[in-house]
């Protein structure tokens, strides 16, 4: 067996903070970490700025906060242009933000090989994501043994098989001397998984995992997601435009426009009950599960519209610090140029499930 890992070094002065992964199995790291209570990831006011023509920037996140915890999954939701890809591609350390912080375990300044270890990635397109050329025992052999988890030999055999095993790919042998042209889309997918697994990361980033998938086999991964989240305690950020599958694979939900979050919280309060006008338009836009024909098609002409509607915003400039979905906004005041403050939503109990809406109609003006 490989020796354990040492603890996290620290070193380096980087802005996107973070830090390794915890070892293999369930032991003294994760522990601590529970005990402690220390998120598991940490994104603190996280701003991501693209340069464009005579010196301009476009802002394509906006002071963005939040937290994973082990055992959990936070859903970001948001239509094309939302910034969901941005907030990934940070989190991932393939751009580096304009400002603030992300903490991995509590640690803000950690080296960059560490910090990969314990944060990966699954990708959108399954065909895109795994070279054609290589067998799927190479695509899981290399993150082994760029880790140490596996040395040469029957020890890198035996993690593979074991890797494949977990997520339901039999037999082991078979599928691993098999390329990606001779998978179905949805196996694919999980040799992606797997490989994302071989490092034991603390946080998994699922960028949108089942839209690229035939309908009939979405249900299996994201379950299949689930399980694994579970039993691995993984800290899970799903991204998504899909508001069903958010509502019912994610304890919380995160909604975003045009780099903003507008509305958070517990999963079904947000669906259920939304606030934000945006996310008003996004459920009503979406099917329900006993849906009619009709219904289904009345939908789906919403959504055309609103996407035509969006790209012509995309041409606007929305200026100062304000609400940028006022432009579509049916209920748009002067007071939305201003940034508002985060509103407090109860349930209909009274309680406060940590529902929560930027919106104007729901702070007061300002003082």
């Amino acid at each position: 067996m490989p020796p354990p890992r040492p603890g996290l070094p620290c070193t380096g002065n980087v802005r996107t903070g973070p830090a390794g992964g915890p070892p293999r199995s369930v032991g003294r790291f994760r522990t601590e970490r529970r005990i402690h209570d220390v998120s598991a990831l940490e994104v603190s006011d996280l701003t991501i700025d693209y340069a464009q023509a005579r010196g301009k920037h476009f802002r394509a996140v906006d002071s963005l906060s939040f937290s994973l915890q082990a055992g959990r999954t936070l859903a970001l939701v948001g239509e094309s242009g939302s910034g969901k890809s941005s907030v990934l591609k940070a989190l991932s350390r393939l751009v580096t933000p304009s400002g603030g912080t992300i903490r991995l375990d509590g640690r803000d300044r950690v080296r960059a090989k560490d910090y990969r270890r314990a944060v990966q990635m699954v990708f959108q397109d399954p065909f895109a994501s795994l070279n054609p050329s290589h067998t799927v025992e190479h695509h899981l052999r290399r993150p082994l043994l760029a880790t140490g988890y596996a040395r040469r030999g029957e020890q890198v055999r035996t993690a593979v098989a074991d890797l494949l095993g977990q997520v339901n790919l039999t037999p082991a042998a078979d599928v691993a001397r098999k390329r990606p042209h001779e998978l179905s889309g949805g196996q694919r997918q999980r040799v992606a998984i797997a490989r994302a697994l071989a490092p034991e990361p603390s946080v998994l980033l699922a960028d949108e995992p089942v839209s690229m998938l035939d309908v009939s086999i979405r249900l299996e991964i994201l379950n299949l997601l689930n399980r694994l989240k579970e039993d691995r305690r993984l800290a899970l950020l799903y991204v998504t435009h899909d508001l069903a599958t958010a509502r019912h694979f994610s304890s919380e939900i995160m909604v975003m426009y045009r780099g903003q979050v507008v509305e958070r919280g517990p999963s079904d309060e947000v669906i259920l009950n939304p606030r934000h006008p945006y996310t008003q338009v996004l459920a009503a836009a979406a099917p329900s599960t006993g849906a009619t024909r009709e219904q289904v098609r009345e939908a789906r002409l919403a959504r055309q519209a609103a996407r035509a509607q969006r790209d012509a915003e995309r041409r606007e400039v929305v200026v100062g610090d304000g609400c940028r979905f006022r432009p579509r906004c049916p209920f748009a005041m002067d007071v939305c140029a201003e940034r508002p403050r985060e509103a407090v939503i109860p349930a209909a109990s009274g309680a406060d499930t940590g529902h929560r809406a930027m919106c104007w109609l729901h702070t007061g003006t300002p003082k």
